[in-house]
């Protein structure tokens, strides 16, 4: 079995219009996932992750020639679900159809980018994979991200995270540092002094998480969301939760996640 992720960049009638407000035509629109898809037969369907101001979005789909049924199913303020039902154009069809022949199987999500372009991770025989990328049509460009590496899909967020870590983003959600507005600040000091180990993981997970931002920046042109800050008040007040024999300083690194990372 091989894995492989890469881009796609179609154009014409490979990229129908409503596909081109999600890879970036429409501004209000943040981020889109296509997370699951029925293309077997007329009508093609799918259900979308949406993140932006998806509340415009309707109108758009109201006066679409595409867009026989549709519903947005809001997840929070500015993210939701849609499902779509409508008709595409056969190339548009065929090309989906490319990457579900024999033994593949696509891996969601679908990612659509703001240049127009989508990425996504498949996996299959290498027999497969190859006729897959080889016909690819020649008005749709491709690149091949990444070959093989230790999950089949991008690890979450949460994935890329040590079991000490994970650990003390925890105990900060249970003293309510996270919440809007804020129950724990920089004041809540009282308490044992914090393992210097776990003052160490808040630290390595903020950097993470900001790393994480830049990156999704870079790649798509979103700006940050924002950061999860930790300091040192707030580590003594997680040390609170978290203070255990196990969760001393043994001296130890810990390490990050090895091998290739898909983009």
């Amino acid at each position: 079995m091989k894995r492989i992720r890469i881009t796609l960049d179609p154009a014409g009638d490979y990229a129908p219009p409503l596909y081109r407000r999600f890879a970036g035509g429409a501004s209000y629109l943040e981020r889109v996932h296509i997370i699951n898809w029925n293309v077997a037969s007329p009508p093609t369907a799918f259900l979308l992750w949406l993140r932006g101001d998806y509340r415009r979005l309707e109108a758009e789909l109201e006066a679409s020639e595409n867009a026989d049924e549709y519903e947005l199913l809001p997840l929070a303020d500015r993210e939701c679900h849609c499902f779509l039902e409508g008709a595409v154009a056969d190339a548009a069809r065929l090309l989906f159809e490319n990457f579900t022949r024999g033994s593949l199987i696509t891996v969601p999500p679908i990612v659509c980018n703001d240049d127009g372009t989508n990425t996504f991770s498949i996996i299959g025989t290498d027999a497969d994979i190859q006729n897959a990328v080889e016909g690819v049509p020649d008005g749709v460009g491709v690149t091949v991200e990444a070959v093989g590496g230790e999950t089949v899909a991008p690890k979450s967020a949460v994935g890329r995270l040590s079991e000490r870590q994970r650990e003390a983003v925890e105990a900060a959600l249970e003293i309510g540092y996270y919440d809007v507005p804020r129950e724990a600040t920089t004041t809540d000091s009282a308490g044992p002094e914090v393992p210097r180990t776990m003052r160490t993981a808040l630290r390595a997970v903020s950097r993470r998480r900001r790393r994480t931002r830049l990156c999704d920046r870079d790649r798509r042109g979103a700006p940050p969301e924002g950061r999860v800050k930790a300091d040192r008040g707030v580590a003594r007040a997680v040390g609170r939760r978290l203070s255990s024999p196990r969760n001393r300083d043994t001296g130890r690194r810990s390490r990050g996640p090895s091998g290739v990372r898909f983009r």
